[in-house]
């Protein structure tokens, strides 16, 4: 029997991590909607869900591969499990306590709650990437499991919009206690996701030790630490344009239930251009992906900022309290935003596969140190939510040009090895 045979219960309970990393990761910016109508809060302040998700992973990056190089890919991943749950318990508790009265206690569990779940996501991250690969067999079996991994992972993000819309309804009403639901249900997972793979018998590779010494030999090389420069910039366009789309919309009188639709429909763009970039991987360099997303993405970002607000397109949304299908009309460059989604689906791959090219020894480490990069879409969250407070939301998706611009740079110039 092969090792995929032997395992479909690992490979599911895997698929299963892979689709609730997306989950959990994205109920924080529903979440900043709630949270920005418990009273007079900032932009800044509304998105400390993804502070506390996102700064985690500068924590826990470079220790979870230390993680895995201990103890293995099966005993990590029920350590990370365990985290999430706890995160994911904390969260909830932060619901039930009352928030006219301890609005700072409130905000300060959830923000545990988050940061903790954090430590979970980039931990899990670090676990089913290779451990798929490994119980696929390696090869074109393994980047198949991967790869499916991958569109179950950006239907998580569809399903967790839309669930978060129904359960918002009106936001100004919302409350923390009203992701209920969100909540015990990524639990469940992560408490039948322990108990499958408790029981799962796992053949591991042996592991490398991971010394912290070659941080510094990985970042000597010009095209990895300008490329982990990119990872960090590109979280801010892949989080910030779906988030500041919600905020604008339901700033703009759209029901939460409707606008959840809507933004789905920027992770669901994900999802068809991680299925055609699996397709035309083999056959298109990263470089050329790289150029063409970001060249596209500044088109599309700069169209939707100056694009006419009186022109609009009529759009499919949900009205939850009848079940009814409507027709939401928005401004044509909002729906130039969502389709952005198409080209940061496949930067992260591309991304890695240019920064870690000559490598060598060196690509354990880089791989954690990517991993850690990904605290960048704390830093890009908090900069384009001061921009939205001193100006508008439309303003504030400069920042996205920036960051598109950057990586524009890093496909051209940057990501030229200077040594191997």
């Amino acid at each position: 029997m092969s090792q995929q045979k032997k395992q479909w219960g690992a490979i599911i309970v895997m698929i299963a991590l892979f689709a609730m990393i997306a989950f959990v990761t994205n109920l924080c910016t529903p979440m900043a909607t709630i949270i920005k109508n418990q009273g007079p809060i900032s932009n800044v302040l509304a998105q400390i869900g993804n502070y506390g998700n996102f700064v985690a992973y500068l924590i826990m990056g470079i220790p979870a591969g230390m993680l895995i190089s201990k103890f293995g890919y099966k005993k990590t991943a029920l350590i990370g499990l365990a985290v999430g749950a706890t995160g994911i318990i904390i969260q909830w508790v932060s619901g039930l306590l009352d928030v006219e009265q301890n609005l700072g206690l409130v905000f300060a569990v959830y923000l545990i709650g988050a940061f903790i779940a954090g430590l979970c996501m980039c931990i899990l991250n670090c676990v089913v990437n290779p451990m798929l690969n490994l119980l696929g067999g390696g090869g074109n079996s393994g980047n198949q499991l991967i790869q499916i991994g991958g569109v179950f992972n950006s239907s998580a993000a569809v399903a967790c919009y839309i669930l978060m819309g129904a359960l918002i309804a009106d936001a100004s009403k919302a409350k923390i206690a009203d992701a209920t639901p969100a909540l015990m249900i990524a639990l469940a997972i992560f408490v039948i996701a322990f108990i499958v793979i408790s029981f799962t018998k796992i053949e591991e590779p042996e592991q490398a030790p991971v010394e912290l010494s070659l941080i510094k030999g990985a970042m000597s090389y010009r095209h990895f630490a300008l490329g982990a420069l990119a990872i960090f910039l590109y979280m801010g366009i892949e989080v910030g344009v779906p988030n500041f789309v919600q905020q604008y919309l339901i700033a703009d009188g759209i029901p939460a239930g409707t606008v959840g639709m809507l933004v789905a429909v920027y992770w669901f763009m994900m999802l068809i251009g991680r299925s055609v970039g699996a397709g035309i991987g083999n056959k298109v360099s990263s470089r050329a992906m790289i150029t063409t997303v970001s060249i596209a993405t500044l088109v599309l970002v700069l169209f939707g900022m100056y694009a006419p607000t009186d022109v609009i397109v009529s759009f499919p949304g949900v009205d939850w309290g009848k079940l009814e299908l409507i027709w939401q009309p928005i401004p044509v460059g909002i729906f130039s935003f969502l389709l952005v989604g198409l080209c940061t689906s496949v930067m992260w791959g591309a991304i890695f596969n240019m920064a870690v090219e000559g490598l060598g020894k060196y690509t354990a480490i880089a791989s954690g140190i990517f991993m850690t990069m990904v605290f960048g879409c704390a830093v890009m969250m908090a900069i384009q939510a001061y921009v939205a407070d001193a100006t508008n939301y439309i303003t504030s998706f400069w920042v996205v040009v920036f960051c598109a611009a950057y990586l524009l740079f890093y496909a051209l110039v940057g990501s030229k090895p200077a040594q191997k």
